[in-house]
């Protein structure tokens, strides 16, 4: 049996719905809710206050989503 604590610090992996962002920006995006490209907010932008997502994950979001269909 897994307690809650356990769960929380699971590694979480470095990818975001396909995108390769880095564990720390992928952790705190789930943390914060989103579980897929259409749950981010149009502005990418403004996920630079979450902790653990910085510009170059921003960026490669932005890169990823211009790239789908």
């Amino acid at each position: 049996m897994t307690d809650q604590a356990d769960t929380d610090k699971a590694d979480m992996g470095p990818v975001f719905d396909g995108v390769k962002i880095g564990r720390p920006a992928t952790g705190a995006l789930l943390t914060e809710g989103y579980r897929t490209m259409e749950d981010l907010p149009e502005n990418l932008d403004e996920l630079l206050p979450v902790h653990g997502v910085g510009p170059k994950a921003v960026r490669l979001l932005t890169e990823a989503r211009a790239a789908r269909p």
